[in-house]
């Protein structure tokens, strides 16, 4: 089949989704529907607040369709009735049924945060930070009904680097994603696109991240709640008990050297920032956030906080 102008609906809801939509919008292709979750109660005033896919939408003129599950039989006829050549699914937050899928003539393309099939699921970003991971990437995948367990048609890697945050991975992978984007379309086009099946054996699945398993748990080596503070900045913010209070940590740096004070003691408080005996090793925290204040350096934090000696958590 030559090149054509594809009619494409583009599915998607937070910042993660946009450069990929942005790719579209500025293609030859036509985008005839943008697909996003329904507007959400966001800010002390829990006010409505549409999605970021919702805002690019409208300021580019494309009907926006917001239904809170597509299950509905009216709903995959509203699909139907807009006649997509191919569905670009990226971060919708919405499952897509057997039937969705198969009503485009190219199926529907996932961009996954992830090179597939490791970390299938809702937080790959996330959890291969927390795991240790050299490198992540995107995976462009031709969606099928299990979650994230369809044919691969491309991937695009990056390293993850030393000082990596689950914000900055986010940030990159986004436009890593959108790039490869229009040649696959191109390739579905001309049938020269090569799918490469998952391994199932070496799925892995990244869970949904909580709160709750923000906590810091002293104990662990230095290198692995290092880890997660990194992982889990911007949200949820790893943090510890200092009295009966939350301490977030924004930023920290290990350090190897090992000490005999039990896990958790904070053993030095200077102008750089606050030392904390680990399991095996030190951290050292460089910014901090206490309830109902700003994120400040922990120089800052100490200036009014003598901490030393204090056991955390």
């Amino acid at each position: 089949m030559p090149a054509q102008n594809l009619r494409i609906i583009f599915a998607g809801t937070p910042d993660f989704s946009v450069p990929a939509l942005e790719t579209l919008i500025n293609s030859q292709h036509e985008i005839i529907a943008v697909y996003t979750q329904p507007d959400r109660p966001a800010g002390r005033g829990r006010k409505l607040k549409a999605s970021p896919v919702k805002k690019m939408a409208l300021k580019n003129n494309i009907p926006v369709y917001q239904p809170e599950s597509l299950k509905e039989k009216s709903e995959q006829e509203k699909i139907a009735q807009l006649k997509p050549d191919v569905m670009v699914v990226v971060a919708y937050g919405l499952l897509l049924p057997e039937t969705v899928l198969s009503i485009p003539e190219f199926g529907c393309l996932n961009i996954h945060a992830s090179i597939l099939p490791r970390w299938r699921g809702a937080a790959p970003i996330q959890r291969a930070i927390l795991e240790g991971d050299s490198e992540s990437g995107i995976s462009i995948m031709q969606m099928d009904v299990g979650l994230d367990t369809g044919d691969v048609l491309t991937i695009a890697t990056c390293p993850i680097e030393k000082n990596e945050t689950g914000g900055s991975l986010h940030d990159r992978l986004a436009i890593l994603g959108a790039q490869p984007l229009l040649d696959i379309l191109a390739q579905l086009q001309d049938d020269s696109v090569k799918p490469v099946k998952q391994n199932d054996n070496d799925a892995c699945y990244a869970k949904k991240l909580s709160k709750e398993e923000a906590l810091i748990d002293w104990s662990k080596p230095v290198t692995e709640i290092d880890r997660m503070i990194r992982a889990f900045n911007p949200w949820p913010i790893a943090f510890t008990k200092l009295d009966d209070k939350n301490m977030r940590i924004w930023s920290a740096t290990a350090h190897n050297n090992n000490n005999d004070k039990t896990p958790g003691t904070v053993l030095n408080c200077n102008k750089d920032g606050i030392d904390v005996a680990t399991g095996q090793g030190v951290l050292h925290i460089e910014k901090l956030q206490m309830p109902g204040g700003r994120a400040m350096p922990a120089s800052e934090f100490i200036n009014a906080h003598d901490i030393s000696n204090t056991i955390l958590g």
